[in-house]
């Protein structure tokens, strides 16, 4: 069995008189790809935030490897390896590719050296066109961001978030935005570059196909708690899945 890289207990969120996560308990295996589901304002963002470091739980432990990493800043917790995407994606219009790979790169770097004095280091440089190999947008490197496709930008914006030492990747809806004909391409893209990366995978979703295909393992987020943690076939069976989530059977 693999060794556990992320391990949340009883962690509680509330705002004012609402709950947004209550008694949340799970545990990650290194290497697992999870996805989780749930309508809006079930908690899935309100989960990926609290272990991304942009939200502090009220009580509870969120442990990342051996450390408890509650209280510390999204910069501190990026910088020891978990990362995130977000819905939307997170890209300097007035750049090209390389370039906001290049400035991904500078955040991540821990020498304090400017974007500026990076953008002139051939290792920089060799780092951020690895990583645009890595997810098939190379040939987008000296186009500017508003030039590219819905698909383009989303792959763009998750090789970004690779930049530095990646343990853990967070993706917040990977196929929204892209066009339906585009999606499984995509999906098949990023989960290749992160497999080969050795990266363990978290990823929010509404499309079952995308759940089906692509997690190992699904948690179902309903009114603040996790109501199902198993394989996909098994989650989405779950007669209260079925009730508060997909609203038919699978």
């Amino acid at each position: 069995m693999s060794k556990s890289v992320l391990d949340v207990r009883d962690v509680q969120k509330s705002f004012g008189a609402v709950t947004a996560a209550r008694d949340i308990s799970v545990t990650v295996p290194e290497g697992a790809v999870y996805s989780l589901i749930g309508s809006n304002g079930a908690g899935k963002t309100t989960f990926v935030n609290m272990v991304t470091g942009y939200i502090k739980p009220d009580s509870g432990t969120i442990r990342f490897g051996d450390r408890n990493i509650v209280g510390l800043a999204p910069r501190q917790i990026t910088r020891m390896g978990i990362h995130r995407s977000f819905q939307i994606a997170q890209l300097c219009n007035e750049l090209t590719v390389e370039e906001n790979m290049l400035v991904a790169d500078a955040i991540h770097a821990k020498t304090g050296a400017s974007f500026l004095r990076r953008a002139h280091q051939p290792e920089a440089r060799d780092r951020a066109m690895a990583t645009l190999e890595r997810f098939n947008i190379a040939e987008h490197r000296h186009r500017l961001v508003p030039e590219l496709s819905g698909g383009v930008k989303k792959l763009l914006d998750i090789a970004m978030a690779m930049a530095g030492d990646t343990q853990i990747m967070m993706l917040d809806e990977p196929t929204s935005g892209v066009a339906a004909d585009e999606k499984f391409p995509i999906m098949d893209l990023v989960m290749d570059a992160l497999r080969s990366a050795g990266v363990t995978v978290i990823f929010v979703e509404h499309d079952m196909d995308i759940v089906t295909r692509y997690s190992e393992r699904v948690l179902a987020f309903y009114d603040g708690r996790i109501i199902a943690d198993d394989a996909p076939d098994e989650v989405l069976s779950d007669p209260e899945v079925q009730r508060y989530v997909t609203g038919a059977p699978a």
